[in-house]
């Protein structure tokens, strides 16, 4: 069970209902009219609680576990202990992701401004808002309804905020657009200066480049905690909708992200790489500048990617290669390394 201290469960739900927030279908011997309590993992779950079983690492776990209830393949129903009631879909993970969401909702916010909150005359703020404790609220920015300001965030001149975002403590947003239904994490820094600047090649000296664009952040992104996007050179710098940018990412100046990318912990996007829908590009990773990642196309971990990657194409390594030949060349390494 979550720690009630910081977190709020409803229910409990039906089976029946549990089903039907999950799109399964119930198992021969699943009464519909049983109550469920709580979500948990296999390991923990008891005989009130529904679990998943999609990963099959863990068949072990499945064998042994006291869930009354778990979302699982039909492919593998006969891995399950007797007496468990069985929900059955293609999709478990995702599946028990929606369940967990009714169980634990996000809260609403609870609307009220901070008599320490600096607002400026001209801000507008749209109802039912929530600004907590020495934010700053800078002239002519708009924020849509329902947003909630984390406590000494920064908003900065001019910048619009759409309905339903949530601004974690600290975060500072400035020369940006952004959609509805956002969430930054503490810490997040949008819109500073990107790293351009020429060099004189006699003297050595760096003449900075003013970046005079903006960044765009679309529709239902969510953006880790310490993460940094730089605003654009002149062109914009985009995340698109639905994005996931995970902690202590950096994405750089003119960079464009399209719809549903994954961007994990510790990765680096440079100035005007593009990255198609639905691109990812793992933990502790490199993209290079000017480059495209295409459509479905990933990176691995540790991977510096230093050429543009093909639709649905998979690379590793640095510079990164086809991963197919990337582990045929650790293969052939490991082999010559095991001779007398």
């Amino acid at each position: 069970m979550a720690d009630p201290r910081f977190f709020h469960r409803v229910g409990p739900f039906s089976l029946g209902a549990v089903a039907e927030l999950a799109g399964a279908t119930l198992g021969a011997n699943a009464d519909p009219e049983r109550e469920v309590a709580d979500v948990a993992p296999l390991h923990a779950a008891g005989p009130g609680d529904v679990s998943f079983f999609e990963n099959r690492r863990y068949a072990d776990s499945l064998g042994v576990s006291t869930a009354g209830s778990c979302l699982i393949r039909p492919s593998d129903t006969g891995k399950a202990p007797p007496g468990m009631a069985l929900l059955v879909t293609e999709t478990p993970y995702l599946s028990f992701a929606r369940v967990s969401r009714a169980f634990y909702p996000v809260p609403a916010v609870d609307p009220g401004i901070a008599q320490t909150a600096a607002i400026d005359p001209t801000a507008e703020i749209g109802p039912d808002c929530r600004i907590d404790n020495f934010a700053v609220i800078e002239a002519n920015v708009s924020i849509g309804a329902r947003c909630h300001i984390g406590p000494q965030a920064v908003i900065g001149r001019g910048v619009t905020i759409g309905d339903d975002v949530r601004i974690g403590a600290g975060c500072s947003l400035g020369h940006c657009i952004v959609g509805s239904r956002v969430r930054l994490f503490a810490g997040v820094r949008i819109g500073e200066d990107g790293f351009g600047f020429a060099t004189e090649s006699e003297s050595g000296t760096h003449v900075d480049i003013p970046q005079i664009g903006r960044v765009i952040i679309e529709d239902d992104v969510t953006i880790g905690a310490n993460s940094t996007i730089d605003r654009g050179a002149g062109p914009d710098t985009v995340v698109g909708q639905g994005s996931r940018i995970d902690n202590l990412v950096q994405i750089g100046h003119n960079a464009v992200l399209g719809r549903g990318c994954i961007i994990v912990a510790q990765a680096g996007i440079s100035g005007s790489a593009t990255l198609g829908d639905f691109a990812v590009v793992a933990a502790q990773s490199g993209v290079a500048g000017h480059i495209r990642i295409g459509v479905g196309g990933r990176v691995a971990a540790k991977s510096g990617a230093m050429r543009d990657v093909a639709d649905g194409e998979t690379v590793a390594g640095a510079p990164a290669i086809p991963i197919k030949q990337f582990f045929r060349g650790i293969a052939s390494l490991k082999r010559l390394s095991e001779r007398d």
